[in-house]
């Protein structure tokens, strides 16, 4: 897609919804997801929860399964209502990397 194809759909969305494009953009340039890391060598460099081995991918299929965030705030300890925020964030921002994760750890 071009950035002339995506400009109709980009001046439709709300001021709200600009905010939150350009703060993905932003983060998207620096590389960088608050509270969100990728170590090389650490669940298979998946992208994790920040100093955890709890990868994205996990929490998102979780939640497909119907487990709330409070039952994941539960059964993971250490995570926080904004670790769980950034997730989401981050997984709609890269849907088809945490989409072939799901897949390649369904079929183990």
């Amino acid at each position: 897609m071009t950035l002339k194809e995506l400009q109709p759909q980009l001046l439709a969305l709300s001021p709200e919804e600009k905010t939150q494009a350009i703060q993905f953009l932003a983060q998207s340039l620096t590389n960088f997801w608050s509270g969100i890391q990728k170590t090389p060598g650490v669940c298979g460099g998946d992208a994790c929860i920040r100093q955890t081995r709890i990868p994205v991918w996990v929490l998102v299929n979780a939640r497909r399964l119907g487990i709330s965030e409070s039952e994941l705030l539960q059964d993971y300890p250490t995570l926080r209502a904004a670790d769980l925020a950034n997730a989401w964030a981050y997984a709609e921002a890269y849907p088809d990397e945490i989409e072939t994760a799901i897949q390649e750890n369904e079929d183990d």
